[in-house]
């Protein structure tokens, strides 16, 4: 759990770097968990965020399969409907996905805008 709090910290401060706003963190319901909701301008951006410390099976974008994207998804609408934001609240999907380097430092960073439609 801590491992995951310290690359969902790296991905918080490199959306904000980018100029996103930080809304909440761990957004939790029966559905699913977003990590991190963020603001883009107008649009609401809800962010996956991913590590995978070995490339030996898949990379960590590769690890968001489709059941994990239905969720995604099923939470994002319970978010919108939780905090009474009409459907035409402009809202996007994004990975951050973090891939091990060969040493330490050496991650690979990926921010998958719109990763996942509806």
């Amino acid at each position: 759990m801590l491992r995951g709090k310290l690359f969902e910290d790296r991905a918080a401060r490199m959306l904000r770097r980018a100029g996103l706003t930080l809304i909440t963190r761990n957004y939790r319901c029966k559905l699913g968990e977003i990590d991190l909701v963020c603001r883009d301008g107008d649009t609401l951006v809800f962010v996956e965020v991913r590590y995978r410390s070995s490339r030996g099976y898949a990379g960590a974008a590769a690890s968001v399969t489709a059941g994990k994207q239905r969720k995604l998804l099923a939470t994002a609408q319970h978010y919108l409907q939780k905090h009474q934001l009409s459907e035409q609240t402009p809202c996007r999907i994004d990975v951050v996905a973090i891939d091990a380097g060969q040493r330490p430092g050496e991650d690979e960073i990926q921010w998958l805008k719109n990763a996942i439609g509806s």
